[in-house]
Protein backbone atom coordinates (compact mmCIF):
# COMPACT_ATOMS: atom_id res chain seq x y z
CA UNK A 1 0.00 0.00 0.00
CA UNK A 2 1.29 3.63 -0.48
CA UNK A 3 -0.50 5.23 2.06
CA UNK A 4 -2.55 8.23 2.37
CA UNK A 5 -1.38 11.80 1.38
CA UNK A 6 -3.29 14.12 3.39
CA UNK A 7 -4.27 12.47 6.89
CA UNK A 8 -6.21 14.47 9.46
CA UNK A 9 -5.52 13.34 13.15
CA UNK A 10 -7.66 14.66 15.45
CA UNK A 11 -6.61 14.45 19.16
CA UNK A 12 -7.65 15.60 22.73
CA UNK A 13 -4.80 16.66 23.89
CA UNK A 14 -4.66 13.31 26.33
CA UNK A 15 -1.24 10.98 27.07
CA UNK A 16 -3.21 8.47 24.42
CA UNK A 17 -3.09 11.51 21.57
CA UNK A 18 0.94 9.85 21.05
CA UNK A 19 -0.29 6.68 20.08
CA UNK A 20 -2.91 7.98 17.43
CA UNK A 21 -0.18 10.06 15.88
CA UNK A 22 2.11 6.99 15.76
CA UNK A 23 -0.53 4.90 13.92
CA UNK A 24 -1.21 7.88 11.25
CA UNK A 25 2.79 7.80 10.78
CA UNK A 26 2.72 4.64 9.83
CA UNK A 27 -0.24 4.88 7.32
CA UNK A 28 0.93 8.10 5.42
CA UNK A 29 2.65 7.83 2.34
CA UNK A 30 6.20 9.34 2.48
CA UNK A 31 5.40 12.35 0.85
CA UNK A 32 1.80 12.51 2.68
CA UNK A 33 0.77 15.36 5.11
CA UNK A 34 -0.28 15.22 8.52
CA UNK A 35 -2.54 17.56 10.15
CA UNK A 36 -3.35 17.72 13.56
CA UNK A 37 -6.65 18.82 14.78
CA UNK A 38 -7.89 19.72 17.80
CA UNK A 39 -11.32 20.68 18.69
CA UNK A 40 -12.27 23.23 21.83
CA UNK A 41 -16.13 23.22 22.55
CA UNK A 42 -17.26 26.73 23.96
CA UNK A 43 -17.69 26.56 27.77
CA UNK A 44 -21.27 28.06 27.17
CA UNK A 45 -22.38 25.27 25.01
CA UNK A 46 -20.66 22.61 27.51
CA UNK A 47 -22.60 24.02 30.43
CA UNK A 48 -25.78 25.09 28.67
CA UNK A 49 -27.91 21.88 30.51
CA UNK A 50 -26.52 22.91 33.77
CA UNK A 51 -27.24 26.80 33.90
CA UNK A 52 -29.89 27.85 31.42
CA UNK A 53 -29.93 31.96 31.42
CA UNK A 54 -26.55 34.02 31.23
CA UNK A 55 -23.16 33.32 31.30
CA UNK A 56 -21.96 30.08 33.49
CA UNK A 57 -19.86 32.35 35.97
CA UNK A 58 -18.60 36.07 35.83
CA UNK A 59 -15.13 35.42 34.31
CA UNK A 60 -16.04 32.82 32.49
CA UNK A 61 -14.41 34.20 28.93
CA UNK A 62 -11.16 35.01 30.73
CA UNK A 63 -10.96 30.88 32.04
CA UNK A 64 -11.79 29.75 28.29
CA UNK A 65 -8.88 31.94 27.24
CA UNK A 66 -6.90 30.93 29.36
CA UNK A 67 -7.24 27.48 28.95
CA UNK A 68 -7.36 27.96 24.98
CA UNK A 69 -3.42 29.16 25.57
CA UNK A 70 -2.88 26.30 27.46
CA UNK A 71 -4.02 23.51 24.72
CA UNK A 72 -2.41 25.56 21.93
CA UNK A 73 1.10 25.08 23.29
CA UNK A 74 0.34 21.21 24.28
CA UNK A 75 -1.04 21.12 20.71
CA UNK A 76 2.29 22.83 19.40
CA UNK A 77 4.35 20.10 22.08
CA UNK A 78 2.47 17.39 20.05
CA UNK A 79 3.11 18.95 16.93
CA UNK A 80 7.16 19.33 17.43
CA UNK A 81 7.69 16.00 18.82
CA UNK A 82 6.12 14.18 15.43
CA UNK A 83 7.73 16.92 12.96
CA UNK A 84 4.12 18.60 12.09
CA UNK A 85 5.11 21.84 10.37
CA UNK A 86 2.58 25.09 12.36
CA UNK A 87 1.02 25.35 9.33
CA UNK A 88 -0.43 21.76 9.90
CA UNK A 89 -1.29 22.42 13.21
CA UNK A 90 -5.07 23.48 13.35
CA UNK A 91 -7.13 24.59 16.67
CA UNK A 92 -10.56 24.44 15.94
CA UNK A 93 -13.54 25.50 17.54
CA UNK A 94 -16.76 24.02 17.84
CA UNK A 95 -18.48 20.83 18.49
CA UNK A 96 -15.96 17.84 17.39
CA UNK A 97 -17.36 15.83 14.96
CA UNK A 98 -18.72 19.18 13.01
CA UNK A 99 -15.20 20.45 12.74
CA UNK A 100 -13.49 17.49 11.92
CA UNK A 101 -15.69 16.78 8.98
CA UNK A 102 -16.05 20.45 7.80
CA UNK A 103 -11.97 20.76 7.93
CA UNK A 104 -11.22 17.17 5.94
CA UNK A 105 -13.86 18.15 3.67
CA UNK A 106 -12.32 22.03 2.82
CA UNK A 107 -9.05 20.70 2.96
CA UNK A 108 -9.37 17.28 0.73
CA UNK A 109 -8.27 15.15 3.36
CA UNK A 110 -7.78 11.49 2.51
CA UNK A 111 -8.20 9.84 5.91
CA UNK A 112 -9.26 10.86 9.44
CA UNK A 113 -7.16 9.31 12.42
CA UNK A 114 -8.68 9.74 15.46
CA UNK A 115 -9.07 7.40 19.21
CA UNK A 116 -11.36 5.35 20.78
CA UNK A 117 -12.21 4.12 23.83
CA UNK A 118 -13.24 0.42 24.35
CA UNK A 119 -16.23 -0.32 25.93
CA UNK A 120 -17.59 -3.50 27.34
CA UNK A 121 -20.49 -5.74 26.98
CA UNK A 122 -23.28 -3.87 24.34
CA UNK A 123 -22.04 -0.10 25.28
CA UNK A 124 -21.16 1.87 22.36
CA UNK A 125 -18.13 0.36 20.34
CA UNK A 126 -17.04 3.95 19.88
CA UNK A 127 -16.88 6.75 21.80
CA UNK A 128 -19.53 9.35 20.60
CA UNK A 129 -17.03 11.55 18.19
CA UNK A 130 -15.99 8.79 16.58
CA UNK A 131 -19.25 7.56 15.84
CA UNK A 132 -20.13 10.64 14.63
CA UNK A 133 -16.83 11.04 12.57
CA UNK A 134 -17.45 7.49 10.91
CA UNK A 135 -20.84 7.97 9.95
CA UNK A 136 -20.58 11.14 8.58
CA UNK A 137 -16.92 11.46 6.41
CA UNK A 138 -16.84 11.58 3.13
CA UNK A 139 -13.23 10.38 3.33
CA UNK A 140 -11.52 6.94 4.99
CA UNK A 141 -11.65 7.05 8.93
CA UNK A 142 -9.34 5.35 11.07
CA UNK A 143 -10.55 4.84 14.68
CA UNK A 144 -7.22 3.66 17.01
CA UNK A 145 -8.23 1.56 20.32
CA UNK A 146 -6.36 3.91 22.84
CA UNK A 147 -6.62 1.57 25.09
CA UNK A 148 -8.05 -2.30 26.20
CA UNK A 149 -11.52 -2.33 27.86
CA UNK A 150 -11.48 -3.93 31.39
Amino acid sequence: MSGYRKIGVAIDLSSESSAIMKRAVDVAAPDGQIHLLYVQEPMDSVYMGVVPYGPVFVGMDEVEENLRSELKQKLDDIGERFDVPEEGRHFLNGTPAREIHRFAEENGMDLIVLGTHGQKGVQLLLGATANSVLHGSSCDVLAVRVYEAE
